[in-house]
């Protein structure tokens, strides 16, 4: 059985966690503050807020941009659900803009046509790993007087122009989902290089508080609450999951280079396999490969023809499912999911292109421990397969 992805972990993980255990103190503590500065280290970072999830994390970003009812925030319409319901939280509304099909990225020649006066601001997503085109976006944002906030979720160890993602925006949102490079369970980490919004999403995060449970215990007169001059949420990383993130983040720099490594063994092994279009590289742009997500375009897909490409992609991924290969779909197109497409009255035929990532995507097994033997396996079974159509 080849997984499509594992966590690493290790004795270092399992003796850390320990350590609020017995210290006896699990909540946000001293192991989620040196969580949150190695990673301000790691991404260059001003500053770093560990949160539950990536969705809270992009949730806190909204409020402390004050997003609010009659807002509109640009988002792609190829992404994981959470990118557009931080922006419907708030009662704003998502506004969707179609994907570039090479890149899996927002399309940055269609964002500009879909600004209104109501248009706040825009979320990039770097999807899979691949850093949107921040230079581009951010010409766009500041000539329409937009904010913009990074969706990194799948952006650990991704770089634009030699710059981390997340360091391009107001602020830039992370997640630590099992999913992706490094993993905390669940777990999410707000960058910015605003001091300012700095203060006020450690306050957001933590009900509106005006300092946190641990500088309460440490200073003069602890019995005395905190003052709550925000209306805030309990968004908080626990000190166990903070133990966790030092740990792996100790051993980033390896877990990443071998992902990598696993990454071009699949270029070279799928190099002639026509029929799939490989994830896209520029010198601009260093991947992080938080997947390895394929087209499969053994023809031009389009809207006529795209459920008989459908139809041969799924056999394919069975073919493999039977051999012990897992595979996923990319993500979906989270405009044509059932809340946004009924409420908003969305079809495919608006975001065409993100409609064709969601049913002609292959995501290949990607995790630390993989060798160049578990990639031919791979990469035979699936030339045997597609063969077999």
């Amino acid at each position: 059985m080849i997984p499509i992805t594992k966590p690493v972990f290790d004795e270092t993980d399992l003796a850390i966690i320990q350590e609020p255990l017995k210290s006896g103190w699990v909540v946000q503590g001293p192991y989620v503050k040196q969580f949150e500065d190695l990673f301000s280290r790691f991404t260059g970072a001003a500053h770093s807020i560990a949160t539950t999830s990536c969705t809270t994390a992009l949730h806190i970003a909204m409020a402390a941009l004050g997003v609010k009812p009659g807002d509109e925030v640009l988002v792609p319409a190829f992404t994981w659900v959470a990118t557009a319901n931080c922006v419907e939280y708030l009662g704003a509304k998502p506004v969707f803009v179609d994907i570039d099909l090479e890149t899996f990225n927002i399309d940055i020649h269609k964002i500009e046509e879909k600004v209104t006066p109501r248009t706040r601001g825009i979320i990039p997503v770097h999807l899979f790993g691949l850093a949107a085109d921040m230079e581009a976006i951010g010409t766009i944002a500041r000539k329409h007087g937009l904010f913009v906030v990074e969706d990194a979720a799948c952006g650990f160890d991704t770089w634009f122009q030699q710059r981390h993602v997340g360091t391009f925006g107001d602020f830039g949102c992370f997640s630590f989902h099992p999913r992706k490079a490094i993993t905390t369970g669940e777990g999410g980490m707000i960058t910015t290089q605003d001091p300012a919004q700095d203060e006020l999403c450690r306050s957001l995060r933590d009900h509106g508080a005006s300092r946190s449970d641990m500088q309460r215990h440490k200073q003069k007169y602890s019995f005395l609450l905190a003052e709550y001059r925000h209306l805030g949420y309990n968004f908080r990383m626990t000190d166990i999951q903070g133990a966790l993130g030092v740990s792996q983040m100790m051993k980033a720099k390896k877990i990443m280079a071998e992902r990598r490594k696993t990454a071009h063994a699949y270029d070279r092994r799928l190099k002639e396999m026509w029929w799939i279009q490989r994830p896209w590289r520029h010198k601009d742009y260093i991947h992080g490969y938080q997947s390895y997500v394929c087209l499969f375009r053994p023809e031009d897909a389009s809207l006529k023809n795209w459920k008989k490409i459908f139809m041969r992609r799924n056999k394919i991924m069975a073919i493999l499912e039977k051999e012990g290969i897992m595979t996923r779909q990319g993500t979906h197109a989270a405009a044509l999911a059932g809340y946004y497409a009924d409420k908003y009255s969305l079809r495919p035929e608006n975001y065409p292109n993100a409609f064709l990532a969601e049913k002609l995507t292959i995501s290949l097994p990607l995790y630390f421990g993989m060798n160049p033997s578990d990639v031919d396996f791979i990469g035979t079974a699936l030339d045997r397969a597609f063969k077999s159509l």
